[in-house]
């Protein structure tokens, strides 16, 4: 039977690669498919897409990792400090400011400037402006997003790995 620190560190592995996955597809898939869309469409598109990930699934996974891998990092803290811990602790790091830091001052704001904005009411100058604004800075600041939850998943499969070879 697996110990509960075990089941834990398993769960927290799943959220942590769940949630880089999400934002991996959304780099190498979803902003590649809608970037060949027209202003409006695109922008249309973002605003929908961008509302509809606001839900409980989402949102418990991306918060419950950020509860997960702190907690899952404590309850591998002893003494001497194991590789385990240390590697818990920077994905704890990458995940945290990586990860939800870069989405709640980043991505948040843009998304909830994009949500305000008046499409139907916009010039096509206006459309294309706001598509500037929005769309490569968001795309970038998604691929941090993305490869700092992969850091963050390859720290917690080392640390399940050497917490495994410890046994």
């Amino acid at each position: 039977m697996f110990k509960f620190s075990t089941v834990l560190l398993i769960i927290t592995a799943t959220s942590t690669a769940l949630m880089a996955g999400l934002f991996y597809a959304w780099s190498c898939s979803v902003t590649i498919g809608i970037a060949r869309l027209p202003d409006s469409a695109y922008l249309a598109a973002m605003q929908v897409m961008n509302r509809a990930i606001l839900n409980g699934f989402f949102l418990s996974l991306f918060m419950g990792t950020l509860i997960l891998l702190p907690v899952c990092t404590y309850m591998h803290y002893q003494q001497p400090l194991s590789g385990a811990f240390w590697c818990l602790l920077i994905a704890t790091f990458a995940y945290g400011i990586g990860v939800f830091g870069v989405t709640m001052v980043g991505n948040v704001p843009m998304n909830d400037a994009l949500d305000v904005f008046n499409i139907q009411a916009a010039s096509a100058q206006e459309l294309a402006a706001q598509r500037l604004r929005f769309e490569g800075p968001w795309n970038s600041l998604n691929l941090v997003r993305a490869i700092c939850g992969t850091i963050a998943v390859i720290f917690v499969i080392i640390a399940c790995i050497l917490t495994n070879k410890n046994k």
